[in-house]
């Protein structure tokens, strides 16, 4: 999802990109495995980077918590890998960090506030988070929200599930409103991604879209922008409806807050809603398709 806007987004500007992935579904994409030292090592001296940017992660939380050894060796011995060679090189280093590593005491967290992973996808990617904050020098470690992007092809979060009920003809949606975050849409991380990368200010920082929602509120949102509100009903559940399906431990609340990009005047993330209207139209256009 968040690969493919950062490769547009990096075609754009006429950056030389080597994009890599276990999972080589488009023509620009070259076979590499961050778990395997050696093999991404050798990958990346091959291509003598300004820059690396880690984007692989393991984030089905459900996954994560069945094959708990792949979820720590991609999310965090992957990410002291590809550390290790951004020091060798002396390039800076991207790792994308997640809003889920809080544990939901709050209901609003900035980029200050203190972490506690609830599941093994958390934990891990906060090993992740940690390992780059203190032992790579030139780093960027970004957190995002929930994120939506790639479309119907490439979507795999909850977006991209409504959008198959409602593909499947679905005339009633189940959605909990007691999970509450930021949606975050992978157009404007990538660009905010960019902006932040040149202005060599190095850290932590928080990067999700303005505003923030329950899980109903987005599907609510999404059945409206596609125009079916009068036809599909979106139906308010607690999260125990989904308990044998969705067993992972979820925070209540992962919203964000941009505090930091807000402050340096580094914040290009619009407005969750302002987002999501323009990524339905992606939707839309596929509807009428069918």
């Amino acid at each position: 999802m968040l690969g493919d806007a950062m490769y547009q987004r990096l075609q754009k500007v006429g950056a030389v990109v080597k994009a890599s992935d276990v999972n080589c579904i488009e023509d620009w994409l070259e076979y590499a495995d961050v778990r395997d030292f050696n093999a991404i090592r050798k990958h990346i001296l091959d291509f003598e980077p300004q820059l690396i940017i880690n984007l692989a992660a393991l984030t089905d939380l459900e996954y994560c918590e069945q094959e708990q050894e792949n979820s720590w060796l991609t999310n965090a011995f992957g990410a002291e890998n590809l550390g290790l060679i951004a020091a060798q090189l002396d390039v800076p280093y991207v790792y994308i960090s997640t809003a889920g590593i809080f544990g939901g005491e709050r209901d609003l967290y900035h980029d200050f506030h203190a972490p506690n992973p609830l599941s093994v996808y958390a934990q891990s990617k906060y090993y992740g988070e940690q390992y780059v904050r203190t032992s790579i020098k030139k780093h960027f470690v970004l957190r995002a929200g929930w994120m939506m992007g790639g479309g119907p092809a490439k979507d795999k979060k909850f977006i991209n599930k409504i959008y198959k009920q409602i593909q499947a003809g679905a005339t009633e949606l189940c959605v909990v409103d007691d999970k509450l975050g930021t949606p975050t849409y992978t157009v404007d991380f990538a660009n905010g991604l960019c902006g932040i990368v040149e202005s060599d200010q190095y850290g932590l920082y928080n990067q999700v879209c303005g505003g923030a929602a329950s899980r109903f509120e987005v599907a609510q949102e999404f059945v409206r922008l596609l125009g079916l509100a009068d036809t599909i009903k979106v139906k308010v559940v607690p999260s125990d409806y989904f308990k044998s399906q969705y067993f992972a431990p979820r925070p209540a609340s992962e919203k964000l807050v941009n505090l930091k990009l807000n402050q340096r005047g580094l914040n290009l993330m619009r407005d969750w809603k302002v987002c999501l209207q323009e990524y339905a139209e992606v939707f839309k256009a596929d509807l009428l398709r069918k």
